[in-house]
């Protein structure tokens, strides 16, 4: 509950009222004024200054000014008399709270008017600001519009002074040639000579046209076509056989067939199994599928499956890597990628890209696991494979800026 003030002073005219309220030490941030005709109150907490004035004021010429711990207040009084008191004198409570609502509504609609005016008066100066800055960007392109038709019709005039001139030019070399040709009959015109040019040179191409047939007549007949059959060496891989490793090729498709042939003896625990899900080829399908919907789990189950059925196959270690790299299990991913790049020798253009996700997904794994320079061997070796590789590229460069980005802040401290 809010202390009322009661040492204020007040002093009066025939036409004014003054008021001045101590402030007790409160700034004048922290006062709270509400003046209208009937009511004033000044709320600085936890004290209260509140006056139900005893006759109407003019509350738009009323004035209050807060300083040096005092509020004066200035009221000019709407009739001109003395007042016996500057505040009502009854006690009636329902009195005093109809004064309050009114003054805090009149109050309120005063300061609803006042942020309309400021609206509208801020509407107002965008407004003139807009057309302002609209008048001068006319101004500016009418300037700009003038200045592009004067160089217009400058350039239309000299072109057609230039075309007057070559017009009277024109006329006085004709003048001048029929002159000539009154004084001299005999003399051949340009008109003439160039006739006899185009003569001369028709009978040139009509000599040009058969000698090239005369030429023609006495070529020799084409000669007889035949057909040379010829057998190519069979071979497993795409590349020539001059360019090829043939030991190194054999020896890795020995090694695929004997993978295809081998399975492992745990099928005497798998015995429930279908006929499909002993096929470690269809097991590695499902996992693909798996792997692309999403499902990481599945798939690592089902590369597990078919490693448990053949070990030897380096595509499902390989793609159980990639399995384990998005479920953060970074050192499984190490591991089978690891085994993978076993299998995948000896290295031949038939394994190139195969060694080239082993080693990309070891990278990965390195590099998550912080590891940037066992990493970035990897992705190294990934390009002796395919240096041309533009992903590779920005993925070797950056894990290169990281290392070095590491070397000189341990070098700054």
């Amino acid at each position: 509950m809010p202390l009322h003030v009661t040492d204020y002073t007040w002093t009066q005219t025939d036409s004014t009222v003054h008021i001045s309220v101590p402030l007790k030490g409160a700034t004048a941030a922290g006062v709270d004024i509400v003046s209208t005709e009937e009511y004033l109150k000044v709320h600085f907490p936890p004290f209260l200054f509140e006056a139900f004035l005893f006759e109407p004021i003019d509350d738009d010429r009323s004035s209050a000014k807060v300083g040096n711990g005092v509020a004066v207040f200035t009221l000019p009084k709407k009739t001109h008399k003395v007042w016996e008191h500057l505040m009502i004198t009854t006690d009636d409570k329902e009195t005093k709270k109809e004064i309050r609502a009114r003054a805090l509504l009149t109050q309120e609609q005063k300061l609803s008017a006042e942020l309309k005016q400021k609206a509208e008066k801020r509407q107002a100066e965008k407004k003139y600001a807009l057309e302002t800055m609209m008048k001068l960007e006319k101004v500016e392109r009418d300037r700009i519009q003038q200045m592009k038709d004067a160089e217009r019709e400058k350039t239309t005039a000299e072109l057609a002074a230039w075309q007057l001139r070559q017009k009277q030019e024109a006329e006085k070399a004709q003048q001048n040639q029929n002159h000539q040709i009154q004084q001299n009959p005999d003399t051949k015109t340009p008109g003439s000579r160039q006739t006899d040019i185009r003569k001369n040179k028709q009978v040139h191409s009509d000599a040009e046209k058969k000698k090239k047939k005369k030429i023609r007549a006495q070529l020799p007949p084409p000669r007889t076509c035949g057909n040379i059959p010829v057998t190519f060496t069979p071979r497993v891989f795409p590349t020539a056989l001059r360019e090829s490793r043939v030991p190194e090729e054999e020896e890795w498709l020995k090694k695929q067939a004997e993978a295809r042939r081998a399975m492992s003896a745990e099928l005497e625990e798998l015995e429930d199994l279908t006929e499909e899900e002993r096929n470690p080829d269809w097991l590695k399908q499902k996992g693909d599928k798996c792997f692309s919907n999403g499902d990481y789990v599945g798939a690592v189950n089902a590369y597990t499956l078919g490693i448990r059925l053949n070990r030897k196959l380096p595509a499902l270690y390989s793609n159980r890597a990639a399995c384990h790299l998005k479920l953060r299990n970074l050192h499984k991913a190490i591991e089978d990628s690891s085994k993978a790049l076993d299998l995948l020798t000896p290295a031949v253009s038939a394994n190139a890209a195969a060694r080239v996700r082993a080693r990309v997904r070891r990278g990965s794994a390195f590099c998550q696991l912080e590891l940037y320079t066992e990493g970035l061997q990897d992705y190294e070796a990934a390009l002796k494979i395919e240096p041309h590789n533009e992903a590779l590229q920005r993925d070797a460069q950056i894990i290169r800026d990281i290392i070095q980005g590491s070397a000189e802040q341990n070098g700054t401290q």
